[in-house]
């Protein structure tokens, strides 16, 4: 199955941890998810997913009812007492009434069996995630004459559609959500490209030099600024400016 280009689809960009301890099935949906323009963390067992959803960092999670160390109605338990409310999608192979009464019970938020299709779990992701934040409602995002539909999942400036690659949008988006504040590398790296280490390469400065060429060079104003030395910043052309920034990526 291929998983279905994210310009076709209307969705969040969403952080997603997935608990699977089928390597190949977990690469397979970890490289899905990210195509469609995610953010998926994989943990192998329960315990693992127990702690990484301790976090609070997930939007949702997809979790396989039958892993080692702690099943996943039990890891769903666990968290579900601690007071986590992240909503769940249980995987499972066992697909009866009475299996998919136990998951929803047990703190499932939607059950889906083996085998499926990635456009269904990708739905159902979807509308959980709408759910659990229905405070949620800014579908449109604006920076002067830029704007990012969140639903149509479109960018326009001046009124031109600019096409984006999924990371480049999840690159824009969250400069957006931060407009006029300073993201540092270790915000985009931890945020966007989801490392918790700097890998010691030049993937942030190479997507930001393709991203202005996108939303800037063809304009007269210039609306994606470097900080030296601190990072970079989106910002409103209307806005005054405190600090002077360098253009070079």
């Amino acid at each position: 199955m291929l998983a279905p280009n994210p310009s076709e689809t209307t969705f969040k960009v969403m952080r997603i941890l997935l608990v699977e301890d089928d390597s190949e099935a977990a690469a397979y949906l970890t490289r899905a998810l990210n195509e469609a323009g995610h953010t998926a963390d994989h943990a192998a067992d329960g315990e693992e997913g127990a702690h990484l959803a301790a976090s609070g960092r997930y939007d949702v999670m997809v979790v396989d009812r039958l892993l080692p160390k702690m099943d996943g109605l039990s890891m769903l338990k666990q968290l579900r007492a601690s007071g986590d409310v992240t909503p769940a999608l249980i995987l499972s192979a066992l697909g009866q009434v009475d299996d998919r009464v136990e998951g929803l019970r047990s703190g499932g938020d939607d059950y889906l069996a083996k085998p499926y299709a990635f456009t269904e779990l990708l739905a159902r992701i979807e509308v959980l995630a709408r759910r659990h934040r229905p405070e949620d409602t800014e579908t449109v995002l604006r920076v002067g004459d830029l704007e990012l539909d969140r639903l149509a999942h479109s960018v326009r400036r001046g009124g031109i559609s600019i096409p984006l690659q999924p990371r480049e949008y999840r690159l824009l988006e969250y400069l957006m959500r931060n407009c006029g504040k300073v993201v540092t590398r270790t915000m985009l790296l931890e945020e966007v490209w989801d490392y918790h280490f700097d890998p010691q390469t030049n993937v942030i400065d190479v997507h930001i030099s393709r991203l202005r060429a996108k939303i800037d060079k063809d304009f007269d104003q210039q609306l994606l600024h470097t900080v030296r030395g601190s990072g970079y910043i989106l910002r409103d052309p209307g806005a005054a400016s405190e600090r002077p920034f360098d253009r070079n990526a």
